[in-house]
């Protein structure tokens, strides 16, 4: 008998240490949060991310596995993720980003951008800067929105129909030059300057996808590295030369852009510059794909495109721009947009963290630990939308939108006043872009292409896009 006492301790014994040494480590760092143990010591479920393709598509299934709230590891640091419209409206009023999990974006804006500005450095920036984006201010960049709009038109207008275009190197080309005209001023009207910054641009981002997929960074002497430093400075080089410009020949009373906001709130010429760029590619880049996938889905849904060209012409005729008094009058054009960001998840994630011990979803969340707004998990929830991947712009009407979860539609983030500053710039320019071409031209995709999503930071078309465009009678 006291044989088998002394076993049965024993084994309980041996029973909780194996416990506590195969329990997530998120039970020794003090939070309750479901989730994965790390794979290996160093590098936490980096390759479990790897292996899912993308870290949307590891949410997704990590919140498949473990429902609205989740945990995993990122190298050896403890990363909660949110994947409910409810748990966002918990974390509405954070502020602070966390670094490490933006780190991807430091070789070409650097520490000192606001990307990573917090505290009051970050709210005060903000402040500043979001003035440029107000109702009252977009207006003043309408007239300069068309014109780079018309020059797309015209050059649609050259092609004949069984020209093959490639789409988003169009909408990349459009995009970059609104957002350089616009927010940067008219040095940029020259088309040269553009494609200079845009040749180069595709080079460093190519760059930083590729580190994505594979940390590894390449040695400084090695081609890759080389190439990517020379074209960080050809771009960087860029942007100074507009910020000189634009002390001198700028600052208007009548054309105060960002890039005068923002020199008048820095005295650094780095720091200047490195906002600068960080607006410019946040301006771009997301707006380049929306509007790629916009077309894709027009391209491959002709009733939604007949139904986009009789609102365009029911609201503007032949002959009318779109203009700040008509814009929320092409209701369906807006849903289109709406329909693009939840259908094709363009921007898949937010992050923020506080630096104190708080509660989230009934769990205790440690101070510093990065918590992940899991946006595109909830833009594909089918409990909240019906056949997710279906893209069916009537969904975002305001008939069906008063039942949906506040936040559950959050494709430009939500949390602490720190939503994407030029959301309204997005929805202006891709709204003049989608009615300025689908009144001139129906689009068509060219057929036997595989058109396939690349969930990164932004998701774009893995291979180029290829459209015929003919023009309407």
């Amino acid at each position: 008998m006291l044989a088998f006492l002394i076993f049965a301790a024993t084994f309980v014994v041996v029973l909780i240490i194996a416990v506590i040494y195969i329990s997530p480590k998120s039970s020794a760092k003090g939070t309750t949060v479901p989730g994965l143990s790390p794979t290996t010591t160093e590098d936490g479920n980096l390759a479990d991310i790897g292996r899912a393709g993308s870290l949307h598509e590891f949410l997704m299934d990590l919140h498949q596995q473990f429902g609205p709230i989740a945990s995993f590891w990122w190298d050896q640091e403890l990363v909660v993720s949110i994947g409910s419209a409810e748990l966002f409206k918990q974390h509405q009023n954070v502020f602070d980003r966390p670094p490490k999990l933006f780190r991807l974006f430091e070789p070409i804006i650097g520490t000192k951008s606001i990307q990573y500005a917090n505290g009051s450095d970050g709210r005060g920036r903000r402040a500043a800067f979001d003035k440029s984006f107000s109702h009252e201010e977009l207006k003043m960049y309408y007239p300069c929105l068309q014109k780079v709009t018309d020059d797309l038109v015209s050059k649609w207008s050259s092609m004949v129909k069984e020209e093959h275009i490639p789409l988003g190197q169009y909408m990349f080309a459009f995009a970059m030059k609104a957002a350089l005209v616009t927010l940067l001023g008219d040095l940029f009207e020259n088309d040269k300057e553009v494609l200079t910054v845009k040749t180069h641009y595709d080079l460093v981002w190519s760059e930083l996808e590729h580190r994505l997929a594979e940390p590894t960074i390449p040695d400084d002497d090695s081609p890759r590295a080389k190439a990517f430093t020379d074209s960080k400075g050809v771009i960087l080089n860029t942007v100074k030369k507009s910020v000189e410009y634009r002390k001198k020949h700028g600052n208007k009373a009548e054309d105060y852009l960002l890039i005068d906001r923002i020199l008048d709130y820095h005295s650094e010429m780095d720091t200047t510059k490195l906002d600068c760029l960080t607006y410019l590619v946040g301006a771009f880049h997301t707006t380049a794909n929306l509007l790629t996938w916009a077309f894709y889905f027009l391209a491959t849904h002709q009733d939604i495109q007949e139904k986009v060209y009789k609102e365009v012409i029911k609201v503007l005729g032949q002959d009318d721009l779109v203009e700040h008094h008509n814009l929320n009058d092409l209701k369906y054009v807006r849903q289109v947009i709406d329909e693009t960001l939840r259908c094709a998840v363009v921007a898949p994630l937010a992050a923020r963290f506080q630096d104190f011990d708080t509660e989230l979803g009934g769990h205790k969340i440690p101070k510093n630990t990065p918590v992940i707004h899991a946006l595109g998990v909830v833009l594909q929830d089918e409990t909240v939308w019906p056949l997710p991947n279906k893209f069916d712009p009537d969904r975002l009407s305001t008939e069906q939108s008063k039942d949906r979860p506040t936040l559950a539609f959050s494709p430009f983030g939500f949390a602490g006043k720190r939503v994407c500053p030029g959301y309204r710039f997005a929805y202006v320019e891709s709204t003049m872009c989608i009615a300025s071409l689908i009144r001139k031209f129906k689009v068509n995709l060219v057929e036997g292409q595989v058109v396939k999503p690349k969930y990164g930071l932004v998701t774009h078309p893995v291979d180029e896009i290829w459209i015929t465009v003919s023009k309407r009678k």
